[in-house]
């Protein structure tokens, strides 16, 4: 490697829109994202041991795990084409071959429940036994959000990004490939971690942001004019990307504020996100409307842990009593947001919460339809949703009309 991998870091970091900032970096989706996925990923083994598991892509709970990590986007965009059903080329085999599909799912399980790095290299290895056509080292993106510190995500542009810098020829489609990219990469990892992360995304949104030629290495006084543009043109795309990003933070920041007002006014307790208390809208800090600390909760870790990233939740005044939780959806996964409100209904119910899908007008559709999923309604969990527009619009007639949290059943909407 010619250049010199640190002052290549350095450049990413300062870049405000790199991959490192607007992806790694204080950003609660991709937090919310672990835990999402990998409830998915049980749910696709769950699905395949009771032959639940159909014989396409779509409509599965691995599009949902695939849909998960593509609205990731960046690093992770494109991710589900890999896993897309194509029926001429009878790839990936994981559809109509049961051997397969069962092998895949104890793949699965295996790295679900896997406590070290030889364990999960074990089952990769295994897996690759099996050469299941179509199915190669993609599947490592959904492994990387089970193993953040083992697996390194893997794509056209983190292999492009990854020859380029340690000048080498390392091919797409091959586990064996991929597993030696892998060393090299958590070789480099370890030798910069105290600037980059024990998280490999990090140095994976470095790779990519080469392999995309976001990140130019050294000076561009060498490029070609086609070159040049090229690379103009990817910088414009990203710049774009990230003010779209940026608008739709703030929708989320606006509505989350609407909520946090209309709680307190009606005289509950209330708090946002573990990540969010720190924002503010409108002049006012969420700090100085929020409960200064989360209520305690009898409740597994890792199901507090997600409860605790729920966008609002109110809370009868002095109790650790929820009585109504609010997720925010913008970009991101409706589905994912379905699953933290079951989570913490599976938790604390006690029948007289209500659990509200907060999204924008223009995905009232998609609400409708994972609303309207079997899974969804045969658990009896009553979930609601509330338009964007209409929440603004109403904010303040239901401050000040407004005696109690059914209030909100004015403005939602049930599928």
């Amino acid at each position: 490697m010619s250049t010199s991998l640190s002052s290549v870091i350095q450049q990413y970091k300062a870049d405000k829109e790199s991959v490192y900032n607007t992806w790694f970096v204080n950003n609660e989706e991709r937090l919310k994202a672990f835990r999402s996925i990998r409830r998915g990923v049980q749910q696709v083994v769950d699905d395949i041991k009771c032959g639940r598991f159909p014989n396409d892509f779509k409509g599965t709970s691995l599009e949902f795990v695939l849909t998960c990590i593509t609205e990731q986007k960046q690093v992770f965009e494109g991710a589900a084409h890999p896993f897309y059903w194509k029926p001429k080329l009878r790839i990936p085999d994981i559809y109509e071959h049961e051997g397969n599909k069962q092998a895949f799912g104890q793949f699965l399980e295996n790295c679900l429940h896997a406590k070290s790095e030889d364990q999960v290299i074990k089952e990769i290895i295994k897996l690759d036994a099996y050469k299941i056509k179509g199915l190669g080292p993609a599947v490592a993106s959904i492994l990387y959000f089970l193993h953040p510190t083992i697996i390194p995500p893997f794509n056209t542009a983190i292999i492009n990004g990854f020859n380029f810098l340690f000048k080498d020829k390392k091919k797409l489609g091959s586990w064996t490939e991929y597993l030696k990219l892998r060393e090299v990469v958590l070789d480099a990892n370890l030798q910069y971690r105290q600037e980059l992360s024990s998280d490999l995304g990090a140095i994976a949104g470095l790779l990519f942001e080469i392999g995309a030629q976001k990140i130019i290495l050294g000076t561009d006084e060498y490029l070609s004019e086609a070159e040049r543009q090229k690379l103009e043109k990817a910088i414009e795309k990203r710049h774009k990307e990230v003010n779209e990003e940026r608008a739709e933070e703030n929708l989320h920041t606006e509505m989350q504020y609407h909520l946090l007002k209309i709680g307190s006014a009606l005289g509950y307790d209330v708090i946002a996100a573990a990540n969010d208390r720190s924002k503010s809208c409108n002049g006012q800090n969420f700090s100085f409307i929020s409960l200064q600390s989360f209520p305690a909760m009898n409740c597994e870790k890792d199901v507090l842990n997600t409860i605790r990233l729920i966008d609002v939740l109110w809370f009868q005044k002095g109790t650790n009593n929820v009585v109504a939780a609010f997720e925010v959806e913008k970009s991101t996964s409706i589905y994912s947001g379905i699953l933290r409100l079951t989570d913490l209904s599976y938790t604390i119910a006690d029948g007289d919460e209500v659990l509200y899908l907060i999204v924008p007008d223009s995905r009232e559709k998609d609400v409708k339809l994972q609303l309207s999923r079997p899974a969804i309604k045969g658990s009896n969990i009553p979930i609601k949703y509330i338009l964007f527009s209409e929440l603004r619009q109403h904010c303040d007639a239901l401050c000040r009309f407004g005696d109690s949290y059914r209030i909100m059943e004015k403005i939602a909407r049930v599928v």
